[in-house]
């Protein structure tokens, strides 16, 4: 088993999230009249990641490096987050997708194939994405998804943001809020994962209520042709005991489905585990290699 390694928190958080950001190239793509903002790294086969809800680019961060040195990433920020635009009538997870199908069109010309892979309803927008009669998707990995009608985890109630509160009682906010839906190991909850998750919730505009509880990924999943790899925490909040039935859910249409377990993790696997999530996609160009450190 490979346990996840806690990072030392940064001396500035926010350098070490603009650094990165000047190493991207940027483009720009359109859809319904609005711009969405991407990210690419990299140079290999195309490997499209897809944030979750109060998200952006930057729940990729502590991926960004390892996955470059093999893959051409291109990480957009969905419309209403980050830097996208918002336009009108944009509002449901099957304009998420074809915003991204539009992007890829641009970014990656048909007819090459890309590998896909979304982080919580990023992973929905991938399946609906995956699942889309126009789609290139060879191989889909969904980490830590619902959008299978499934209910989650019970977990005691967020703190909420007032307005009295001062810049380090907005960071104690947040930080709390990490270890009760995001991060199941306290060491994991640094400087910088405060910093990404007060940006992110600070810049969101698209409203996502209902979409994790819904059942859009599992509708998509009969149409969905790409190698299925689906990965959760061992305490995903959003899960809770019911990994089981996850399992069932995306295997009912995918009985050949790669599904695994990170042990000790909470929902943010890309942050809170990467050297097991990057070892998922190099598995990706080795085969079926489970030298990983996750549990079947």
């Amino acid at each position: 088993m490979i346990a996840p390694e806690p990072a030392p928190p940064p001396a500035d958080a926010a350098a070490v999230v603009a650094a990165l950001d000047r190493r991207a190239e940027r483009r720009d793509t359109t859809y319904a009249g609005g711009r969405v903002a991407w990210r690419l790294w990299g140079a290999g086969p195309p490997l499209v990641l897809l944030h979750g809800a109060q998200g952006s680019w930057t729940h990729w961060l502590a991926n960004v490096d390892a996955l470059a040195a093999r893959f051409r990433l291109l990480v957009p920020d969905l419309p209403g987050y980050g830097d996208s635009d918002l336009p009108d009538g944009v509002a449901g997870v099957e304009d998420l997708a074809a915003a991204v199908a539009a992007g890829l069109d641009a970014l990656v010309p048909p007819p090459a194939l890309v590998d896909v892979a979304g982080f919580s309803m990023g992973g929905i927008v991938a399946g609906v994405l995956a699942a889309r009669p126009d789609a290139r998707v060879r191989a889909l990995v969904l980490l830590g998804p619902n959008g299978l009608a499934l209910p989650g985890g019970r977990t005691r109630p967020l703190r909420r943001l007032t307005r009295d509160l001062d810049a380090a009682g907005v960071a104690a906010v947040h930080r709390e809020n990490l270890g009760i839906l995001m991060l199941a190991d306290p060491a994991r909850i640094d400087d910088l994962a405060v910093h990404v998750q007060a940006e992110n919730v600070r810049r969101t505009r698209f409203r996502s209520t209902g979409i994790p509880e819904s059942d859009a990924l599992l509708r998509a999943l009969p149409a969905i042709h790409a190698r299925l790899v689906a990965l959760y925490g061992e305490h995903d909040a959003f899960a809770g005991s019911g990994l089981a039935d996850r399992r069932r859910a995306l295997a009912r249409f995918h009985p050949d489905l790669d599904f695994r377990v990170v042990p000790g993790a909470g929902h943010w696997t890309p942050y809170e585990a990467p050297e097991v999530v990057h070892a998922v996609f190099f598995g990706l160009l080795r085969g079926s290699d489970r030298g990983d450190g996750c549990s079947g």
